[in-house]
């Protein structure tokens, strides 16, 4: 079964990022909210990038004009921007 049909699973109204499949990483859950699909910008990035012929900051600026601030209502996407390993548990300064 693929990603985007287990996590309809979860949860039949979450909605997806159309053309974004290949940066779909998983889904994020809070209280008392709708489980979403969960996206990694960088990957988002990338996709406009060799799809669509953008540079990074023209594929930016879509994604937060176009998809990122598009609220939906509760089912909508969210996505996350991921940090390398060698940062985590780093203070700024060490």
């Amino acid at each position: 079964m693929e990603l985007r049909e287990r996590l309809a699973a979860v949860n039949e109204d979450m909605l997806f990022a159309d053309g974004f499949d290949e940066a779909l990483i998983g889904m994020a859950q809070s209280a008392g909210k709708a489980t979403v699909a969960l996206y990694d910008m960088d990957l988002c990035v990338t996709i406009l990038e060799e799809r669509d012929g953008m540079d990074a900051e023209e594929a930016l600026e879509y994604l937060y004009f176009n998809v990122v601030n598009s609220y939906m209502g509760e089912n909508t996407p969210m996505f996350a921007t991921m940090f390398p390993k060698e940062i985590h548990g780093k203070q700024e300064g060490n």
